[in-house]
């Protein structure tokens, strides 16, 4: 793993899913528009909603506006489309919203998101500002197994463990995890062998029930034992362990994605746009948000503020992250526009 690898992340540059998104946003809304005209005294961000925003509300939202007097609006999902059309219309739904690195370098090079200052050495990407990690982990349901697979390869045995999977409707994501199943070591990973991923894949498709589209959706499968086996953000594994299902997980190939805040190019709230940014991912504040959310803070600031038993369930922590791997869309091995429309239509068929 390289030190470019650890420090900033990397991406998926899809401009045909890009345009196929922007143009669907013609015909969604998140919630009613306002047409921002002038910069105002509040801020609407685009949010993951439930746990997610529980946690940005109480360790960035509201502290921010006890500071600054600024108020938050939220709305949620949290939409690429809308980022893209709003900043075509001028019809403003939010102001900030966060991205992973993928859809980053996507809306860095189409020119919707605003130019940004580093507000912490190393935090600045592509315009954005890096906040926190999370890792997609391998989980189970502990009524259907007592020890579950300790990694892809035995979450692709359908004989040792047999049951109904889900993972992720996300190609960038998935590829990796298929090329491990089948026995590529990590250090070997890129660039990816797209057919062998895709191969790979074809031995597991009839036992994936469900292909999860959103976070919410997927602890609630788990949770409901709709699956006996996922590929689940490790919040959103936590979040169906809190609400008391019988699972259990591991962070053995978890792979870890990074989250960024960028500002919607041309809202007049800019300015107030980056003074949250920068707040939300300066030490303190950032810390409580990682801990509540159990996310991996960024900034090195943040560490002294997190305790030792939060640490531990963070993909950041020394433990935990020796486990895992990160993605290089720098080296993904085939254009990625083209292989994520192969794995719609591989999925769709």
């Amino acid at each position: 793993m390289t030190d470019q690898t650890k420090n900033l992340g990397f991406w998926m540059l899809d401009r045909r899913a890009f345009l196929k998104s922007a143009g669907a946003a013609l015909t969604t809304t998140l919630a009613m528009p306002h047409i921002a005209r002038a910069q105002s005294n509040e801020l609407y961000i685009n949010t993951w909603g439930g746990p997610w925003e529980e946690a940005a509300r109480a360790n960035l939202f509201d502290p921010f506006t006890a500071e600054t007097g600024i108020k938050i609006r939220t709305l949620s999902p949290v939409s690429f489309a809308k980022l893209a059309q709003q900043t075509k219309t001028g019809v403003y739904e939010f102001d900030i919203t966060t991205l992973g690195a993928g859809e980053l370098v996507r809306a860095n090079q189409a020119g919707i998101i605003e130019p940004l200052t580093e507000p912490y050495k190393g935090g600045l990407y592509e315009n954005g500002v890096a906040s926190h990690a999370f890792a997609t982990v391998i989980g189970w349901r502990t009524d259907k197994f007592q020890e579950g697979p300790k990694n892809w390869a035995e979450f692709w045995d359908v004989e040792k463990f047999p049951g109904a999977r889900s993972l992720q409707r996300y190609a960038a994501r998935v590829l990796p995890i298929a090329l491990l199943a089948d026995g590529v070591e990590v250090k070997d990973l890129y660039p990816l062998d797209i057919d062998r991923a895709f191969a790979s894949l074809d031995r597991i498709k009839d036992h994936i029930r469900v292909w999860w589209t959103a976070g919410a959706q997927s602890t609630q499968i788990l949770r409901d034992g709709e699956v006996d086996l996922i590929g689940i953000w490790h919040g959103r594994f936590y979040e169906a362990e809190a609400a008391g299902a019988p699972v259990a997980m591991t962070w053995n190939q978890g792979e870890i994605d990074r989250a960024y805040w960028v500002v919607a190019k041309g809202t007049p709230n800019a300015e107030n746009a980056k003074k949250f940014i920068e707040f939300a991912t300066s030490g303190k504040p950032l810390a409580g948000f990682t801990m509540q959310a159990d996310y991996g803070p960024l900034n090195p600031a943040a560490n002294e503020f997190v305790s030792e038993e939060a640490a531990k369930r963070m993909p950041t922590s020394p433990a935990n992250y020796a486990q895992t791997f990160e993605q290089d869309m720098a080296n993904f091995g085939d254009d990625p526009a083209a292989v994520a429309e192969r794995f719609e239509e591989w999925v769709a068929g």
